[in-house]
């Protein structure tokens, strides 16, 4: 027969076990209760990682790229421009190295060299620009120069070239000789006894629109385009001796070809980049 003082001390450690299995029932209640943390979405400016610069050098290639800080406003153009940039330096170092060694060594040449520089960003309500800078030696008396440029159109997130700014059907000849025209001003600015340019010359000529780097020019009137700039790389218009042009077409010129859906983005007159 179970004692007084034996029931008793069943009946505490039935309810200390009943008091126990009660708040864990009522954290477990709380706790599925409590909402669920999810982490944050990453923002736009996640794409932070891209970086604006990216230098590397070895015994075969030396390779740079520099892109502007307003670059950061589009950050899907940002990342695109700046891994499609990296992937194109990696594989002109790659090209270097075997180039080099394919017989047996260089011969006491330099690094080949490849040099991208991107700036003259022109923002927009609808566009974004930027012009660029190019510099190659892969041996020889001296390094070829060239240029770059980049239209974006901000809604679509998307690159877009010339062609999308100009309306369906606009007079391209038209374009063309405004070029010309122009280039060679541009040329008699240098050389006031320089042979005038036509597009069917028969030595040098004046490049067709469709030849030609064209991007966005800076504006007087802030948040618009100028007009376009037009860059024409050496032995294009002239001998190597001669460099390269850069050719602005002012938007008021150009205002009657320009696409409807882009033609707000245009006013003002163009400011030439700084040398």
């Amino acid at each position: 027969m179970t004692s007084p003082h034996a029931a008793a001390k069943s009946l505490i450690l039935i309810a200390a076990v009943a008091a126990a299995l009660a708040s864990c029932n009522r954290k477990a209640e709380e706790e599925a209760a409590a909402p669920v943390a999810i982490p944050a979405a990453p923002t736009a400016g996640a794409t932070a990682a891209s970086p604006l610069a990216y230098d590397s050098k070895n015994a075969f290639a030396s390779v740079k790229l520099t892109l502007p800080e307003a670059l950061k406003t589009q950050p899907e153009l940002h990342k695109s421009l700046y891994d499609n940039s990296v992937a194109d330096l990696k594989t002109f170092v790659e090209g270097a190295q075997a180039d080099r060694t394919e017989f047996g060594g260089d011969g006491g040449m330099p690094p080949y060299e490849k040099v991208v520089q991107y700036e003259g960003a022109v923002d927009t309500g609808k566009l974004f620009g930027l012009l660029g800078n190019a510099y190659e030696y892969t041996g020889g008396a001296h390094g070829n120069p060239g240029y770059l440029a980049v239209l974006w159109d901000k809604a679509l997130k998307r690159r877009i070239d010339v062609n999308a700014l100009l309306k369906p059907g606009a007079d391209r000849a038209a374009l063309d000789r405004m070029l010309c025209a122009a280039l060679n001003v541009e040329k008699r600015k240098r050389d006031p006894q320089a042979v005038l340019l036509t597009l069917n010359g028969a030595d040098w000529k004046c490049p067709h629109l469709s030849e030609t780097v064209v991007g966005l020019a800076a504006s007087t009137t802030p948040g618009k385009a100028g007009g376009l700039t037009v860059l024409i790389g050496p032995y294009v218009a002239g001998p190597y001796a001669e460099g390269g042009y850069e050719i602005d077409l002012p938007q008021s010129a150009l205002r009657p070809l320009l696409n409807p859906a882009y033609a707000d983005e245009f006013a003002g007159a163009p400011v030439k980049r700084a040398d």
